[in-house]
């Protein structure tokens, strides 16, 4: 029997506000234990929830980003359930009247491009966090995290393979921080996925019974997870049992998911609206502020930069994957450099050194006017391509400008006409075997020719100029 995977994810990113969803609390990340908790957050009797006006203009942001409707009324309720970390025993979150619903995200996928249906983003507090290691024997509860505002997005279940779900988690990630709502980082949980797997016969209308895979942290993870998951299923069913509804964990060091706890459905969280907290009204003013804030989104980003600068629609994806990127490409451009040279050299050798060095493109140690410099060098011939690799490690380095580091080693390229003429013509009288094996037809010794050449010319002789005397002088 042929199966079909039907996928769908929730993934909670984290708001970049400063203080938390209800409270007044920091939520910048890595602060001492409970350093960063108030007696809101810690639900101490009688204190009241304020909420965050900025988590909400940015969650309007995002439905305007993702073409949704951004619901002018919206309400809170209490999310029901006993966890060590949540101390008031629930969680302030919304339901049946979220903030955004009916969306949709557009994403590439080697079948072409593909729209991804968002059911719903909502806006709820995160829990704290349960400590084990070096307690002793006890659990420790850090609250630093509890009432850090979450936006909550769910997808419609419109992914039918792992690698389809990844290129939509990869595109929401570049919006969100496009946006500037949310910072992406994975590793300290500010964006993180839940998968709903489950899988069909080929051809049926009805779904599968799904797992959901609980927070993923990684690109690379929530591929394998699905993978393993989907393959658990198919074996499952076709050994005639049935797949259970429920919570399943990751576990990346044996590559399988395993069991944690039946899925819990909506009634047993006992949801009711928030008798402390009003209904949410978003203003005018709200909605205008969000639409000024709106930046140009990858989309728009990627078609201007093939449309204005002559780019691959490759290379324009590549360069508009990050805001910041996409910011140094237009900066160096903007500096004199040829947007096409440009892209080369930022998608290849900025990006492999970046790369090794382990470093954001904020942090590289070639700004964008010197890039610029640089390539202006190569345009011009002042430079070759080959050498301006080695100009631009010392650059990196701190060697100075790339005028500066091509004067102090003797790089600047030989373009005068004559004198490469004189180089080739002394080349060609101290090889008459390879000259009259060229003129004999043997196209291949052309190369041996242009070797000699830049070897005579310690390879300052522009390249170019070589080719084009050598033709010349090589004719019969």
């Amino acid at each position: 029997m042929e199966w079909e995977t039907v996928i769908g994810l929730e993934v909670h990113a984290q708001l970049n506000t400063r203080s938390k969803i209800f409270s007044t609390s920091k939520t910048a990340y890595g602060a001492p234990p409970n350093t960063q908790a108030n007696v809101v957050d810690a639900a101490f009797p009688g204190v009241l929830p304020v909420l965050n006006r900025e988590a909400v203009r940015m969650a309007a942001q995002f439905g305007l980003a993702i073409g949704a409707t951004v619901h002018r009324r919206s309400v809170f309720a209490r999310k029901n359930y006993f966890y060590p970390d949540l101390p008031k025993g629930y969680q302030i979150s919304q339901y049946e009247h979220p903030i955004v619903e009916h969306g949709h995200l557009a994403i590439t996928t080697p079948a072409g491009e593909k729209v991804v249906g968002i059911t719903r983003a909502h806006l709820e507090e995160d829990a704290g966090k349960s400590l084990h290691e070096d307690m002793n024997g006890f659990t420790g509860i850090d609250l630093n995290r509890a009432g850090t505002p979450l936006l909550e997005i769910v997808s419609e279940p419109d992914m039918r393979s792992a690698a389809e779900a990844v290129a939509y988690l990869k595109t929401l990630h570049t919006l969100v921080r496009y946006l500037d709502i949310c910072d992406g980082n994975m590793q300290e949980g500010s964006f993180r996925c839940d998968a709903n797997v489950s899988v069909r016969p080929m051809g049926q209308a009805r779904l599968g019974t799904r797992a959901e895979l609980k927070n993923i942290n990684s690109f690379r993870f929530v591929e394998r997870a699905i993978d393993y998951e989907v393959r658990r299923q198919i074996a499952v069913l076709s050994s005639g049992g049935q797949v259970r509804q429920e919570t399943r964990l990751y576990d990346s060091a044996r590559d399988e998911t395993r069991s944690m706890r039946s899925k819990e459905e909506a009634h047993d969280y006992r949801y009711f609206p928030d008798p402390d907290l009003p209904a949410l009204i978003v203003s005018e003013a709200l909605m205008a502020e969000a639409t000024l804030a709106m930046p140009e989104l990858p989309d728009a980003k990627r078609r201007r930069f093939s449309a204005q600068y002559g780019l691959s629609a490759y290379d324009a994806g590549v360069l508009a994957s990050s805001r910041e990127l996409a910011q140094f490409y237009e900066d160096v451009v903007a500096a004199g450099a040829e947007p096409k040279l440009a892209a080369n050299w930022v998608t290849g050798e900025l990006a492999a050194r970046l790369n090794a060095d382990g470093l954001d493109i904020a942090d590289t140690r070639v700004a964008a006017p010197a890039l610029a410099g640089l390539l202006r060098r190569i345009a011009d011939g002042t430079v070759s391509g080959k050498a301006a690799k080695d100009v631009f490690e010392a650059m990196w380095t701190g060697a100075g400008d790339a005028d500066a580091v091509i004067d102090a080693r003797g790089l600047r390229q030989v373009s005068d006409d004559a004198a490469i003429e004189e180089v080739v013509r002394q080349v060609i009288a101290a090889n008459p075997k390879q000259l009259a094996q060229y003129r004999a037809g043997e196209e291949k010794v052309f190369t041996f020719f242009v070797g000699q050449t830049m070897k005579a010319s310690r390879g300052k002789a522009n390249p170019a100029k070589v080719n084009e005397i050598l033709k010349r002088l090589l004719a019969p």
